[in-house]
């Protein structure tokens, strides 16, 4: 764009249209025609204006023209075919794009270098400090996790934390942006605020120190009422209905609303919290929360759902609010749960009532933590038959609402992987101890704080079993389906060979990307040593996520010996075919206890409150016409066309086998 300065005659002509200028001269412009356009202006220090030829639509079908009206601009630039309009008290130190409407707000301005929420540091899980995360704009959720939850490397910690710095310092600067395509409209405050492309912001009250990464095919949305301060908000996500954010970063496809409160916290990809509050957590990508009453609080959380009133305590009165929980992966907590921290939860458990004994179930996923009497009873496993396990693990990928093709957290949706059927395994040998060290008719079965009832003990070492079977099953089937009939034992044997040199060992999960451990633990020492830079280390990541199945398959093929005694250096057909019966078996079982557990939700007892005033007749058929009937069902339905895929899937690989 060429500017020039403005001749007399376009100068009178502007104070004859009420502008105003403290140094005429410093004011630039790219078209002289383009001057009919600019009325009551004040201008201070550089302040150029580019061509002002489109009109805006607005909502409601009224259109203005683009250009400056009744505004105090101070060192700003205004692109092409904008308008602003209607500034209470000024703009300063801005960078304003094309096509971008700014209408009706009280104060936007930069003062002196500013960062844009780059560098600020987020105490996380504990609010004292020691966990720290200093944000940044292209932060992933793997990142970050490092950064937290590695405290024992601390060279390590100190490496990064200097290359954020010095990553926030490349972004500092004395003016701010607005992007292209942006409405800003009937704001208050705007302080120290990069916004990015086709953003929308409509009704903030205020904010201060921050990015919003927007952009054309993943817009952000900031509505009526929002404070932030000392902030990012990353692309395709929306904060709107008072909600009030401190020293927090807001990851991809978000939904902040509803007045939701939350102070040193991260969010990354498709969370949700409405009504409720957070302080200090670590939000791995969707957890959720809906509940006014709802408080989460130090606690580290991915693929959450939090019930109402489910609160966490991290202050015991001794030395303050020093404690902190996990939830990993996939948990749940029911309406009014409570958790004194610390505690760790395992993978895809439920929490029911109130636990105050620092319990730590993460080597027993899948299970359901009760509370009797004040005292945590475990069920092993028992989530793995659940109808609401299986449709959250389905629902997931359908959510995500990120639209940026430029994702930055990897995410990893499985629901059996390494992460958990490492922790399955390990889980069956604690059981077994305990069995052994208790006596096998022992009624009650004492763990880590809580209480195994025998029954569920012993269930829980057949829902473990059953899972590794389907797991391992569903890896040597998805390996063999290119084999050709008529395939020796020699051929069998060398199409299952890995050809990924890494996933051997144990494996991680790393806020929503699984991987193996040696894999991550390489990673991190090639940044320690400073061979890997921030975008080298997420890259890497990335990567890791990207080779998942390949790794998956390495891990898996040391496994059956272990479990089916079967190594595969050695097998043949006959015992592929036997694993692959004992899948079937394992399959068509689980989906059959899936199926009877869906089918409490077509029951009698689920039917009260139908058919208020009417008959036993008239309750069903108004709760068929509300919920449908049972065998339509549309979860129903997908249980039973899995069985039948399933075995046939398996009675396919048998008859090649066999042929």
């Amino acid at each position: 764009m060429t500017y020039r300065k403005l001749s007399q005659t376009e100068i009178d002509f502007l104070i004859s249209r009420g502008c105003r200028a403290e140094d005429w001269a410093g004011v630039e412009i790219s078209d002289p025609q383009s001057l009919e356009y600019v009325r009551t202006v004040r201008f201070s220090g550089t302040v150029r204006l580019g061509r002002f030829n489109e009109s805006f639509t607005l909502p409601g079908g009224i259109r203005k023209h683009s250009g400056v009206w009744n505004a105090t601009l101070h060192n700003v630039t205004v692109g092409d075919d904008s308008l602003v309009e209607n500034i209470s008290n000024y703009i300063a130190n801005y960078d304003i794009g094309s096509h971008t409407c700014i209408d009706n707000v009280d104060l936007m301005v930069t003062e002196g270098p500013c960062s844009f929420g780059n560098g600020v540091q987020v105490s996380v899980l504990n609010e004292t400090g020691g966990r720290e995360v200093r944000i940044y704009d292209r932060l992933s959720a793997q990142v970050a996790y490092v950064q937290a939850m590695y405290r024992h490397r601390p060279e390590l910690i100190a490496r990064i934390d200097r290359m954020v710095q010095d990553y926030a310092a490349g972004k500092t600067s004395e003016r701010g942006t607005v992007g292209n395509n942006v409405s800003i409209r009937n704001s208050r405050h705007i302080n120290g605020v990069c916004i990015g492309d086709n953003a929308v912001i409509s009704g903030v009250s205020r904010l201060r120190n921050g990015s919003v990464c927007s952009n054309p095919s993943a817009p952000v949305i900031i509505g009526h009422g929002v404070i932030a301060d000392d902030f990012i908000i990353c692309s395709g996500t929306h904060v709107a209905d008072g909600t009030s954010l401190l020293r927090c970063f807001v990851g991809q496809g978000c939904h902040l609303g509803h007045g939701y409160s939350a102070s040193d916290s991260l969010f990354f990809s498709n969370c949700q919290g409405e009504n409720g509050e957070a302080c200090a957590i670590f939000a791995g990508p969707f957890t959720v929360t809906h509940h006014k009453s709802t408080l989460l609080i130090a606690g580290l959380f991915s693929f959450m759902n939090a019930g109402s009133g489910s609160n966490q305590s991290n202050h015991m009165y001794k030395l303050g609010p020093i404690h902190q929980g996990i939830l990993e992966r996939g948990a749940k907590t029911a309406s009014d749960s409570y958790i004194l921290w610390p505690a760790r939860v395992g993978a895809f458990s439920l929490v029911m009532g109130r636990h105050v004994t620092h319990s730590d179930t993460s080597s027993l996923p899948f299970s359901y933590l009760i509370e009797q009497q004040n005292t945590t009873y475990l069920v092993p496993g028992v989530n793995l038959r659940s109808v609401g396990t299986v449709r959250d693990a389905q629902k997931w990928p359908r959510r995500d609402a990120r639209t940026d093709p430029d994702r930055l957290d990897s995410i990893n949706y499985n629901l059996l992987s390494p992460y958990t059927i490492q922790k399955m395994m390990k889980g069956i040998k604690l059981l077994r101890n305990l069995q052994y060290s208790s006596g096998e008719l022992s009624d009650v079965y004492s763990y880590h704080s809580t209480k195994i009832r025998n029954k569920s003990l012993r269930e829980g070492i057949r829902y473990y079993e059953t899972a590794i079977t389907k797991f391992l099953g569903n890896s040597i089937i998805k390996k063999l389906e290119n084999l050709p009939a008529g395939a020796s034992d020699d051929d069998l044997r060398e199409a299952l060979k890995p050809t990924c040199p890494i996933g051997t060992g144990d494996w991680l999960d790393l806020a929503g990307l699984i991987a193996p451990k040696a894999a991550i633990s390489g990673l991190l020492d090639g940044t320690e040593s400073g061979s890997l830079d921030l975008k080298g280390l997420s890259d890497g990541l990335r990567d890791l996520h990207a080779r998942y199945y390949e790794a998956e398959w390495t891990w898996a093929y040391d496994k059956y010996a272990d479990f089916f005694g079967m190594p595969l250096q050695n097998i043949t057909k006959a015992q592929v075919i036997d694993i692959v019966e004992r899948w079937k078996a394992a399959v068509i079982g689980l989906d059959r206890e899936l199926y009877e557990d869906a089918r409490k939700e077509f029951s009698l007892a689920a039917m009260t409150g139908f058919g208020a005033d009417g008959t036993r007749a008239v309750k069903e058929q108004d709760f068929s016409e509300v919920r449908g009937d049972f065998e339509s069902n549309s979860f129903v339905t997908a249980v039973l066309d899995h069985i039948r895929v399933k075995e046939a899937l398996g009675n396919e690989l048998i008859e090649r086998l066999k042929r």
